[in-house]
């Protein structure tokens, strides 16, 4: 399909980036700051209203993107994510009023980055999507420029996520040079044969480092609880979940269109590279004492987690992928807004600020708890479903072994997860109590709070609607 007959499947992300030109120019206009946000949150709001599942898979501007219902359902999940984390910055203290308008602007133009790598099915374009994410991620964390920790967190993101960028490239122009074409299917077709396979398998392992950089995949997680430590709370919530997520949409499309038929080679790969990831996180996730840090490392495990669909890469292991996906994201915002409040009312990320918590903040104290028992895999919330469909995935796949180590790491994350709890409703009260929440930040909590229950509960009325 040319550019002009793929613009009116476009109109959605068009005014995305309308809305995002709109928002910096807004700025210009307004002191109140917080009108940019709310006209940004109106756009996304507009946008989630627009989009339409696609009938059928259409092949969008010469076949550069491929709307499917794979690349809708992380339109979706972009726009949410984006939306939720404008929702909670509104209230952000510690954002200057002279640069709030450029903070939201900028996650429009994320959110548009992002529908962009989900939709990619060409290696260039893959690669400019994800470096535009990269660009805006950077800007992101480094956007408190007067605290030292967020100039150091995006540095560091910056250094190494060149790297990566640089090692995935020259996997990227071996298989341009392999296939002579750009486009995935084609890719694929050429790597068939077998003079090509060992030129095959180094791509994917220099593809492999890229998107692991992306995902938080062991051995290319060391930024990861740095940068989110020094990035300001809401940019640390959404790095932990948007990019993430969308990291794996580019996994899943290229393994299975370009390296399909290399499973054997990849699959034990992927396998260990599971079982390296969450046992990483969740060993040194028990020892941090500040939360930033420690859901950093357990993000880092809740990535191994989802590996184990992808290295099973079965109908029921890319199902798994997708419904983890969702319940990790509605999960782990949740966390991180009951962080950004805590942070808010004390002033520390300290674990030690969560002492009492049931006392100060009785309602934060029972939401922090369902999230963090989501996050461990209990019934009945929404990550007792994600865990069940990967452990289902793994185990109808004869991954035996696999399920074996992530039953072990379940079982450690849910000592470290307890122990945040243990502190909230056993250790006293280290201060007064908590003020109520900003309306923003209590609309934020309770929606993510009752979409984790929903979705433990109703787990067939939602799946039905992920999976269509």
């Amino acid at each position: 399909m040319n550019a002009v007959e793929s613009l009116k499947y476009f109109i959605p992300e068009l005014i995305l980036l309308g809305g995002a030109f709109a928002a910096l120019t807004l700025d210009f206009f307004t002191k109140q700051k917080k009108l940019v946000g709310e006209f940004s949150l109106l756009v996304i709001v507009l946008v989630l209203g627009l989009i339409k599942t696609p009938a059928q898979p259409l092949p969008l501007f010469f076949g550069l993107f491929h709307l499917d219902a794979f690349a809708h359902f992380f339109r979706y999940l972009a726009l949410g994510a984006v939306g939720v984390t404008i929702l909670i910055s509104l209230g952000y203290s510690p954002l200057e009023k002279r640069y709030a308008g450029e903070f939201y602007g900028l996650f429009l133009f994320m959110a548009f980055a992002l529908i962009l790598v989900a939709a990619a099915n060409n290696l260039l374009m893959i690669f400019l999507a994800i470096e535009f994410v990269s660009l805006l991620s950077y800007l992101l964390v480094g956007f408190l420029k007067n605290d030292p920790k967020s100039k150091e967190a995006a540095v560091k993101y910056l250094l190494f996520g060149s790297v990566c960028s640089g090692i995935m490239l020259y996997g990227m122009s071996l298989l341009y040079g392999t296939s002579g074409s750009l486009e995935l299917l084609v890719v694929g077709n050429a790597l068939f044969y077998a003079p090509f396979k060992p030129l095959a398998i180094t791509a994917i392992l220099f593809f492999f480092a890229g998107l692991g950089f992306k995902i938080s995949m062991a051995p290319f997680h060391m930024w990861t609880p740095d940068v989110y430590e020094g990035a300001p709370t809401p940019v640390t919530a959404f790095l932990s979940v948007a990019p993430k997520a969308l990291g794996f949409a580019v996994f899943t499309r290229v393994l299975a269109t370009a390296f399909g038929h290399l499973t054997d080679v990849w699959s034990p790969v992927l396998v260990i590279l599971s079982i390296l990831t969450m046992t990483i996180g969740n060993i040194t996730a028990v020892s941090q004492s500040n939360i930033k840090r420690f859901l950093a490392y357990s993000s880092i495990a809740q990535a191994g987690y989802i590996l184990m669909g992808l290295a099973v890469f079965s109908l029921l292991g890319r199902d798994a992928v997708l419904i983890y996906l969702l319940v990790y994201l509605l999960t782990n915002l949740g966390a991180f807004t009951v962080v950004l409040f805590v942070e808010g009312e004390t002033q520390s990320n300290s674990l030690d600020a969560y002492a009492g918590l049931s006392q100060r903040s009785p309602i934060a104290a029972a939401m922090f708890t369902v999230f963090l028992l989501s996050l461990a895999g209990l019934p009945p919330l929404a990550g007792f479903i994600g865990k069940y469909y990967v452990f289902a995935a793994a185990i109808g796949g004869k991954f035996v072994m696999l399920a074996i180590f992530a039953a072990v790491n379940s079982v450690i994350a849910a000592y470290y997860y307890f122990r945040i709890i243990r502190l909230m409703y056993l250790a006293p009260a280290t201060g007064p109590a908590f003020l109520s929440p900003s309306k923003t930040l209590t609309a934020a909590l309770w929606v993510l709070f009752l979409s984790v229950l929903a979705l433990g509960i109703f787990p067939g009325f939602f799946i039905t609607r992920i999976l269509g």
